[in-house]
């Protein structure tokens, strides 16, 4: 089966490398204004849901990263929801997520302190 794949994936590599650019930004663009449109069904009334809501918005573009936007997200939902002492809705595969995501942010400044 891998044979297979990496046949598919040398067919594959050339045509998209035909692609400009401009239709990957293109096409983000619309991946975003599909993303936004979902945040009108979100509670916002309640701080706890907001905030994380926010700063995930925020990050992705200020980062220009999607999984930057998104760790932020899961670790500042667990921060807010704990804060909010609901502490039970919150799945314990995101707390994995979350935990995984603050190693993830702190190594570089961790490495950088301990002249790694």
């Amino acid at each position: 089966m891998t044979g297979v794949l990496f046949l598919a994936a040398m067919f594959v590599s050339p045509l998209a490398s035909i692609v400009p650019t401009e239709v990957a930004a293109a096409a983000l663009v619309i991946v975003g204004a599909m993303m936004v449109s979902h945040l009108r069904h979100i509670d916002l009334s309640e701080f706890s849901v907001a905030l994380p809501v926010v700063l995930t918005v925020a990050v992705m573009p200020f980062s220009y990263s999607i999984a930057n936007g998104i760790g932020v997200g899961f670790i500042s939902w667990v921060v807010m929801r704990t804060a909010a002492g609901k502490v039970r809705e919150i799945s314990p595969l995101l707390w994995v997520a979350a935990v995984g995501f603050a190693i993830y942010f702190a190594r570089t400044p961790l490495e950088s302190l301990l002249g790694v």
